[in-house]
Parts: structure tokens; C-alpha cells; sequence
């Protein structure tokens, strides 16, 4: 392929320039990284045989929301933005949720062994 048949194809796409084909390889990136959340999340339900919702699925959250929310600035698409910052509130939100229950958890566990009547 030449460099004149690649730059008409990815002039279709609406890339004109090697700067926009990084942008819209971040942006690529950026979702292949959010749909890994679905995958982890569709992988540990099948496994449980139930739905649940793993830790990677916050962290692909967060990763590919972060790397959305870079694309939407470049960008400068308002709805973009506000749709990905708004949900990377919720994403890191449910992961402090998430820890401060694990921490909640240990403490008490250590709490009770400390109380535990020996026969």
C-alpha cells in the first residue's frame, strides 16, 4: 500500500494527519480498555455462575475513562467530557466504597478474635 492509498482511506475515516491518528489511536485505546471491564465482568459471572462485579472491572473503568476523557479533551467535545468525568466520579467512588468495607471487615475480624473465649 502506498502512502497515498493509506492517507485516501484514512482521509474516509476523517484522519488527515499523522497527529490525528495518534489522537484516534488514543482514543481506540481508550475503549478497547473500557470494553475489557465488560469482559473481566462477563468472565467472573460465568465463573460464579451469578453476576458480580470484580475489582478490574473499576480499575478498566477508571483506566479506560481516564484515556476517554484525554481523547474528549483533544477533542473538545463537551458531552464527551461530561459524560466520561462524571462517570470516573462513580468509578473511583466505588472503589473507596469498596476498600473502606474490606478495611471495616479486617478490623472487626481482628476485634473479635482478640474477645474469643477459649473452652
Amino acid at each position: 500500500m502506498t502512502a497515498d492509498t493509506f492517507w485516501h482511506w484514512m482521509g474516509g475515516l476523517g484522519i488527515h494527519s499523522a497527529w490525528e491518528l495518534l489522537w484516534v489511536s488514543v482514543g481506540m485505546f481508550g475503549q478497547m480498555m473500557f470494553f475489557g471491564r465488560f469482559f473481566v465482568q462477563w468472565i467472573a459471572s460465568e465463573r460464579a455462575k451469578k453476576s458480580v462485579v470484580p475489582l478490574a472491572f473499576w480499575y478498566f473503568s477508571i483506566a479506560g475513562g481516564m484515556i476517554l476523557l484525554v481523547y474528549a479533551i483533544y477533542k473538545a467535545d463537551i458531552v464527551f467530557i461530561l459524560g466520561q468525568a462524571g462517570g470516573l466520579a462513580i468509578y473511583v467512588r466505588n472503589l473507596v466504597l469498596i476498600y473502606r468495607h474490606e478495611a471495616a471487615s479486617k478490623a472487626e475480624a481482628v476485634q473479635g478474635s482478640k474477645f474469643k473465649v477459649q473452652g
